[in-house]
């Protein structure tokens, strides 16, 4: 359920309380007044992203080429933002980039590189998730081919949709993503609310 303009919920009051006019009048059952007033509970914001983001950016051996086709295509849109890669693929972007940057005399984007995906990197990013450091993430994985960070690439992709961040696994949903209207501005995600989760007895 999404309160309001771009996932914002700041109008959830107000649909509560046409709700409970509609209840007082008798035009709806109580019973959905108590469901919205469940579902307004049950969610909240996370970090508010900003108009300048913090994108992730990785990509599969097989995939690195179809990866910077797209960062060099794409490169006016990424500029303004900071990225962060995971080993070779942030050592290709940033040269693709600087590239791109020197033969348009723009300032190429701060870009943080990572350990490599097997090595560590893709826990190091799904760290960066989880303390929201991270707004969005471009990852080009190979389906054809056995990683050996299968159980890490699981990870990270699971992390990705806990914290309901922008996610693109191949070139289509990338280009969607990025010719957004949200991509240059503020959004602020809803995120389910896991306190009952965290605050569970647990017989041992």
């Amino acid at each position: 359920m999404i309160f309001g303009r771009h996932g914002h919920y700041d109008c959830a009051f107000f649909v509560l309380r046409k709700y409970y006019q509609r209840v007082r009048d008798r035009t709806i059952d109580i019973k959905i007044y108590y469901r919205m007033a469940y579902l307004c509970n049950s969610t909240h914001q996370s970090h508010k992203m900003k108009k300048k983001k913090t994108i992730a950016i990785v990509a599969h051996d097989n995939r690195k080429r179809d990866m910077i086709e797209w960062v060099s295509w794409n490169w006016k849109e990424l500029c303004p933002h900071s990225l962060v890669c995971t080993g070779t693929t942030g050592k290709l972007v940033e040269e693709a980039l600087v590239k791109k940057c020197e033969e348009n005399d723009v300032i190429p984007p701060h870009i943080t590189r990572l350990k490599s995906g097997p090595l560590g990197g893709d826990q190091q990013l799904g760290a960066m998730i989880c303390e929201e450091n991270i707004d969005m993430l471009i990852f080009f994985w190979d389906p054809m081919q056995p990683q050996p960070h299968d159980v890490d690439v699981k990870a990270l992709l699971r992390i990705s949709t806990l914290y309901n961040i922008p996610t693109a696994t191949n070139r289509s949903t990338a280009d969607f993503i990025i010719s957004s209207k949200l991509f240059a501005q503020e959004y602020t995600p809803i995120l389910k609310d896991y306190s009952n989760y965290i605050k569970r007895e647990v017989d041992i």
